[in-house]
């Protein structure tokens, strides 16, 4: 019983060191915007091409390629900074982001993928196209996305928030 613990204890320790997920919800919100529209994001390299690649794998597959809103950019990278500050990599506030994104912007879908400990764009595309949940998030019903990729300073990890909305 003791072996069984140990390897769902490791199993579990591999899960949290390389891990993602995803969420998604539909519908509308009857709230008024809750803050401003942000129009001014500056993108690093990683986060321009995790785009790319979404983008080049949507087209690859016959989707529309999605058109990037600073103001979602804006919601990850708060996401981020949470995760950061908080040690976790989670939706915690999904639903928040994705109220202010219905609000703000008039979304009418929008759904999440979060990623941990990826050094490079591509792993973090690769690992979520393998995931059923992220890859029908990319593959999804949507027009538009957003994306943060930080780096904790202390750990030298990176964190990625990508929110894909349907405007």
């Amino acid at each position: 019983m003791k072996k069984i613990k140990r390897i769902m204890l490791f199993i579990a320790i591999v899960i949290a060191m390389n891990s993602c997920t995803a969420d998604t919800v539909e519908g509308s919100v009857d709230k008024s915007p809750t803050e401003a529209l942000v129009t001014n994001y500056s993108y690093n390299d990683s986060e321009l091409q995790t785009m790319k690649l979404i983008n080049d794998y949507r087209l690859s597959v016959g989707l529309n390629a999605l058109e990037k809103v600073n103001h979602i950019s804006y919601k990850c990278e708060e996401h981020n900074v949470y995760m950061i500050d908080n040690n976790v990599v989670n939706h915690n506030d999904f639903v928040e982001r994705s109220q202010n994104i219905t609000s703000v912007l008039g979304a009418k879908k929008v759904g999440e993928n979060v990623a941990y400990n990826y050094k490079t764009p591509e792993a973090a595309l690769r690992a979520w196209l393998e995931s059923p949940g992220h890859k029908q998030n990319i593959e999804g019903d949507y027009t538009h996305f957003g994306i943060s990729v930080t780096t904790d300073a202390a750990t030298g990890k990176k964190y990625y928030t990508n929110i894909f909305a349907k405007l």
